[in-house]
């Protein structure tokens, strides 16, 4: 590739920073539930935490809006092929936008409930959309792969801001303006997912169309999406393996990483502490995570334009994950604070890098009109509706694991749930189809 391949315009920067800011906010809004489940819950709830009925709540508001944003990132991810890339893109900014801010309000937990779904629905179409908008903005592979790959590790910075952010609200919360009276961490936090979207609301609906889909629209070419043809023989393989692929790398992070901010309290250490440090130590472990996560990200997009194999470089990360993850949480989990902090760096690094991988592999699978149809199906079906059941699976194992205390119960069902999907992905990997690098039309 020449170095004027190489080198990027002024409005494709825009669109790449852009991109890179939607995909930080899409985490930001994700990775907030972990940090203020159980403060939201014991307010809202009154409910003692480790008890059965608050993992019943805490597996519902994780599986129960990640199951919404499937069933619309369907819709959206057809809506995306229908009516193009950009449109859709606002629609899912404005929507996670109300979202994410009305949450800060919530006065019972249904209406959090509810309010979570609709962060996850804008959230789920966000990613489909901006995946298939990016890749076709870029058609060169070595170019593609780069923009993909490090526009999404700003997903990790969106993590990192709202562990600082949960952090601020914690140490600092009591000079904030009262909600309801209080100054309760978790609505501050809840609140402050609407600033990473106000740049993004101004600034998305002035950006191109995707050139391929805008081209074969005008012409009269562009074929009708459909969901049925993602499983025709031509497809179905690719469509049945990467679906259950994505539910293994989701099911590792919902499943066990996401479960820390409640393990973390349990550990002897902590547990003797004041809430406000133990909520501080929280954050700072998930520091440490998001850390790992965009390091993670940085490495399979310096990786992506380098191995040619996909399956080659996707087992890079599952080979020793199946063993680091497990391991993590049976020991420092349960014993030892700072070599969890290591640990889960490593386990983030792993385990984030991966849905990078499907940002990068998914749009190089299907042609144009089925692009944003083809990603829903894995990302939807697979991520969210199959791969966060995993974290309600471990809330309910850890009802009836063995363990010491609640915590430990907790890091020994995540533990299992861990192992679980990473060895299954591992095996599917295998069944993995090899895709051109050029995009197919």
């Amino acid at each position: 590739m020449t170095e004027a391949r190489r080198s990027l315009t002024p409005l494709q920067w825009t669109i790449c920073a852009v991109a890179a800011m939607g995909f930080a906010f899409d985490i930001y809004v994700v990775l907030i539930l972990p940090l203020i489940v159980g403060p939201a819950l014991t307010e809202l709830a009154r409910i003692k935490p480790g008890t059965p009925a608050f993992n019943d709540w805490v597996g519902m508001l994780f599986y129960v809006p990640a199951m919404a944003g499937g069933v619309f990132g369907l819709i959206g991810g057809y809506l995306t092929d229908y009516l193009g890339r950009r449109r859709i893109l606002v629609w899912s900014i404005l929507i996670y936008a109300f979202a994410a801010s009305a949450s800060a309000f919530a006065t019972s937990v249904p209406m959090l409930l509810v309010l979570r779904c609709l962060a996850f629905i804008g959230v789920c179409v966000e990613f489909v959309a901006a995946v298939a908008w990016l890749a076709e903005l870029f058609p060169d592979p070595e170019q593609r792969e780069r923009v993909l790959g490090y526009t999404q590790a700003f997903s990790s910075f969106g993590g990192l801001m709202v562990a600082g952010t949960y952090y601020l609200s914690v140490t600092y919360g009591k000079s904030f303006p009262e909600i309801y009276g209080g100054h309760e961490a978790w609505r501050y936090t809840l609140l402050s997912g609407v600033i990473p979207a106000i740049p993004l609301i101004i600034i998305r609906p002035f950006l191109p169309e995707s050139p391929a889909w805008a081209e074969k629209r005008a012409k009269g070419t562009l074929k009708r999406p459909s969901l049925i043809e993602v499983f025709r023989p031509q497809f179905r393989r690719t469509t049945v393996v990467t679906t259950l692929m994505f539910a293994c790398s989701y099911g590792a992070a919902f499943g066990a990483i996401q479960h820390l901010p409640r393990i973390v309290p349990g550990l002897a250490e902590v547990a003797k502490l004041t809430r406000v440090q133990q909520q501080q130590i929280v954050s700072t472990v998930q520091t440490y995570q998001e850390i790992g996560g965009l390091v993670g990200r940085l490495l399979l997009a310096y990786l992506a334009a380098r191995i040619v194999s996909r399956r080659g470089l996707l087992r890079i990360f599952q080979a020793p994950g199946m063993f680091l993850l497990p391991l993590v949480f049976v020991f420092p989990a349960t014993s030892d604070l700072e070599t969890l902090k290591w640990g889960v760096f490593f386990a983030g690094l792993l385990t984030v890098a991966q849905f990078s991988y499907w940002g990068n592999y998914l749009p190089r699978v299907y042609p144009t009109h089925l692009r944003g149809t083809g990603e829903s199906v894995a990302a939807n079906i697979g991520g969210r509706m199959i791969g966060t059941f995993a974290a309600y699976v471990t809330t309910q194992l850890a009802n009836v694991i063995p363990g010491a205390s609640p915590a430990t119960k907790l890091a020994y069902a995540a533990a299992a749930v861990g192992a679980f999907v990473y060895v299954s992905g591992f095996g599917l990997s295998f069944l993995l189809p090899e895709p051109e690098a050029k995009l197919p039309e």
